[in-house]
């Protein structure tokens, strides 16, 4: 519980450092300042800089989306809240298009893993010019009073639901790495009840589907502790003043910790890096540092029921491939899915999810016809380029892009109703011709 205290108490401590910091970056980058023109003054300034980005606190980012480029003509773009949950807001990337010939809609499941949604701002960009985008954005824990109650992984799977019966049925839906199980457990659920509002397709990236196969440190980590030393160890409650105050959480500062510290030595080099280019007056390349990290070190809180409900479910007992998964009592059975096409897509090099997890999901949907199941794996990427990067736009993305087009159930009734008519003009042609 003091954890986050302590944590609190920290960050204030060093506040008049971090203003000292800031105040000194300005001095030293004043044009006024001869100092600011040599290698001492711009070391000054750099070091200072570095200090205040190493110790701040990084808010939610902004999603930075305002326009798009539609048939070679840019238009504008307007993110709007259109469905809300304590939990969750469902944003419409809403484009100032004119009618035009309808364009698949998508529902893009983000990861509730502690960054926010807005890490998914270039995947949501390069969908943007062809399909009608919406995106879940979980809610920081910290921010939600606890009067709002619970949420676990129960209510997770709830939500999706809830969601794509607000879309209607011909939202294809993209699960990014988390969310992967509970997409799958959502769409089985919903098949197995003739949910009308399934969606035609369903696209799972980089999702721990089975952590058995291929396990990565994340999943060894996972099953060497038990359920108990993760509620002793990283649960904590929120402090006063935060809306959340009282609320059991897996706090983003912890999540950033581990997060860093698999790969220290690269974020060590990369900050280094930033020195030098500072120093160097290489604008553009410290922006792009600047710009990275300020994605990467903004965590959000996790309840602690959904945390543990989820290293539990997924990692530990590996509920959903072991066919014992389980929602508010009712059996997870993907094999009861039928008429959801499925593509499942892996990185190469993905240290977070290893190799043949994400395609298990092939497996375990036995009652998809094959001709409607399709695998991917994208050479030379990691965890991030799967849904992100230059790779991911040229070769990831219009896969999909044309995996969920030939699975659009009105695309498809469109192209059958053309088909019938020019059959039957055909017809009337060769009826003249005979008389």
């Amino acid at each position: 519980m003091f954890r986050y205290y302590l944590y609190e108490m920290h960050h204030a401590a060093l506040s008049p450092y971090r203003a000292a910091a800031d105040a000194t970056k300005v001095l030293f980058q004043n044009p006024i300042n001869p100092f600011a023109h040599t290698t001492l003054g711009k070391s000054i300034a750099a070091g200072c800089e570095l200090f205040e980005r190493v110790t701040r606190r990084y808010g939610k980012p902004d999603w930075g989306i305002d326009s798009t480029v539609i048939g070679g003509e840019r238009v504008a773009v307007h993110p709007r809240v259109v469905w809300e949950r304590p939990f969750c807001r469902l944003i419409h990337f809403e484009r100032a298009v004119p009618a035009r010939r309808r364009q698949p809609r998508i529902l893009l499941v983000a990861p509730m893993s502690g960054h926010y949604a807005t890490l998914l701002r270039g995947t949501v960009e390069a969908f943007l010019p062809g399909h009608e985008v919406y995106i879940t954005d979980w809610c920081d824990a910290r921010m939600v009073p606890a009067a709002d109650g619970r949420f676990d992984l129960d209510d997770y799977i709830d939500y999706l639901i809830s969601i794509l019966h607000f879309l209607g049925g011909d939202t294809h839906i993209i699960a990014v790495c988390q969310p992967s199980v509970p997409v799958l457990a959502a769409v089985s659920l919903m098949e197995a009840r003739n949910d009308p509002y399934t969606p035609p397709s369903m696209v799972l990236m980089g999702g721990p589907i089975d952590t058995r196969r291929n396990p990565t440190a994340v999943n060894k980590l996972a099953e060497k502790k038990s359920i108990e030393w993760f509620r002793r160890n990283v649960i904590t409650k929120v402090p006063f003043p935060h809306p959340g105050m009282m609320r059991d959480v897996y706090p983003g500062f912890l999540q950033i910790t581990g997060f860093m510290t698999m790969n220290l030595d690269r974020h060590f080099d990369a900050h280094k890096e930033l020195f030098l280019h500072l120093v160097a007056d290489d604008g553009d390349s410290a922006q792009k540092h600047r710009e990275f990290y300020d994605e990467y070190l903004a965590v959000m809180d996790l309840t602690a029921e959904f945390y543990l409900q989820t290293v539990e479910t997924v990692f530990i007992q590996h509920a959903l491939p072991n066919g014992n998964m389980r929602h508010r009592g009712e059996l997870v059975d993907p094999s009861k899915i039928r008429n959801v096409a499925l593509f499942t897509i892996e990185g190469e090099n993905d240290d977070i999810t290893g190799g043949g997890q994400t395609e298990a999901a092939q497996d375990l949907c036995s009652g998809i016809p094959s001709e409607r199941k399709q695998h991917y794996v994208q050479p030379k990427v990691g965890h991030y380029g799967v849904f992100n990067g230059s790779r991911f736009r040229a070769e990831i993305q219009p896969r999909i892009a044309d995996f969920i087009l030939s699975n659009d159930r009105s695309a498809n009734s469109s192209w059958k109703n053309l088909t019938k008519i020019a059959a039957r003009a055909t017809n009337r042609r060769s009826s003249a011709e005979i008389v």
